[in-house]
């Protein structure tokens, strides 16, 4: 028998807004969200926030994570990735270090990805000059 900790928060799915469920106000939760019914107000996420194919979104979200399969309406800010599934229709803008976008999803608004750069683990990462300049005459004559 397997015991679980019931202070483990990342990585599981402790929220799930069913499809005929309909929200007003502020969300503010720990862990992961699943939205398949209808959330209006503004959404605060410590983990993933995943819209459903059936659900829909009137809210800002801020989350770490957010995967949109059902429509959202509202700016989306996530510290790491939004993966903008098929059939999603997003209307809002997006800040995000990483962008998914799959062929057949309908994004209408803006993108801003340089709050911070995605470490690709491929390129080495810029260092700062620290040259200093001096003068080769010696100054006299």
């Amino acid at each position: 028998m397997k015991k679980t900790n019931t202070n483990e928060v990342d990585g599981l799915m402790n929220t799930i807004i069913g499809k005929d469920t309909v929200i007003t106000g502020e969300l503010d939760i720990k862990g992961a969200l699943r939205v398949d019914g209808t959330v209006k107000g503004k959404v605060i996420c410590s983990d993933c926030v995943t819209v459903g194919a059936t659900g829909t979104v009137e809210a800002e979200i801020e989350a770490k994570t957010a995967i949109i399969a059902g429509h959202v309406m509202g700016n989306v800010n996530t510290s790491e990735k939004i993966e903008l599934q098929a059939k999603c229709e997003m209307d809002g803008d997006l800040k995000t270090k990483s962008l998914v976008i799959e062929q057949g999803a309908v994004f209408c608004g803006a993108c801003n990805m340089k709050g911070g750069t995605p470490d690709l683990g491929f390129l080495a990462p810029k260092e700062k000059s620290t040259e200093v300049t001096t003068n080769k005459n010696g100054g006299g004559k």
